[in-house]
């Protein structure tokens, strides 16, 4: 599934947190904030090659061990890849930015760059840098384990 780097997110309407280090599910939310669209590479189609900091790396796995969004059924093959090395991926991640922005990224990101030399842009990078994941944990709504939700978040249910 292809889409431009910093384009409008339109996917799914609602976002649903999952968080990986409680396994509590469900939270489901209406973003007011824009949502832009980061990593979505497809075969066939040109995207930024380039090195990235090491720092970037380990802080993007980082974050991808404690939340995922929109979590699949199904996964998503990575088609970049010969066919004999499969690499797939079922969800997406979000990374807060600028004050009213979220980058929204598959969860294959973290591939795309260490396998593909996928560079996201440097805004994406550098509010993946921006992130502290202790302030994520202390700033958790109280009933729900989550390590980011949007302050505007308009909270729909929780199972």
């Amino acid at each position: 599934m292809f889409y431009g780097d910093l384009t409008a997110y339109e996917y799914l309407a609602e976002d649903e947190f999952t968080d990986r280090e409680s396994g509590f599910r469900s939270l489901s939310f209406r973003p007011s904030y824009l949502r832009l669209n980061v990593g979505w590479l497809e075969a066939g189609r040109p995207y930024r090659m380039g090195p990235v900091p090491e720092v970037f790396v380990k802080k993007l796995g980082d974050v991808q061990a404690v939340q995922s969004m929109n979590v699949c059924l199904g996964m998503h093959e990575c088609d970049l890849c010969p066919p004999d090395e499969i690499h797939d991926g079922n969800g997406e991640v979000r990374i807060p930015g600028a004050a009213g922005v979220a980058y929204a990224a598959p969860f294959l990101i973290s591939h795309y760059v260490a396998a593909h030399h996928y560079q996201p842009p440097a805004v994406f990078i550098d509010a993946v840098l921006a992130v502290d994941l202790d302030a994520w944990a202390t700033a958790r709504w109280p009933d729900v384990p989550f390590p980011w939700i949007p302050d505007d978040a308009e909270r729909l249910e929780i199972e």
